[in-house]
């Protein structure tokens, strides 16, 4: 029984798991849109839009807190220069999961997970 674990693991070890994490969160940023599944969307959502909560905030401690997860230093710049201000009147809700075809090699659900405008 799952009693009281949170979140998949994806079949990957934690620090694998982490790792892609980060990387997605940082892609996403980076390009506004990405295309992966819906696992790993849904996983994801939640770690940017803490991300973008904490380019909100602005100071020097959400900046460092950001840096530890975000790989990219222009990709964090980024989110506190650009993304942190068009979002400043918004509460939440920073990302949007759109379903696509499943993939061909083993038909996976497929999303597109971008930020909202």
């Amino acid at each position: 029984m799952r009693h009281n674990i949170a979140g998949k693991s994806l079949g990957r070890s934690s620090g694998h798991r982490r790792a892609l994490y980060r990387n997605l969160v940082t892609s996403l940023l980076r390009r506004e849109k990405i295309v992966t599944t819906e696992a790993k969307a849904k996983q994801v959502r939640g770690m940017a839009e803490q991300m973008i909560t904490l380019g909100k905030k602005g100071g020097l401690s959400s900046y460092r807190q950001a840096l530890a997860f975000i790989i990219d230093n222009k990709v964090t710049e980024k989110l506190f220069s650009d993304l942190a201000p068009r979002y400043q009147e918004r509460t939440g809700g920073y990302t949007r999961i759109t379903k696509l075809e499943p993939r061909k090699g083993d038909n996976a659900p497929m999303v597109q997970l971008e930020l909202v405008k």
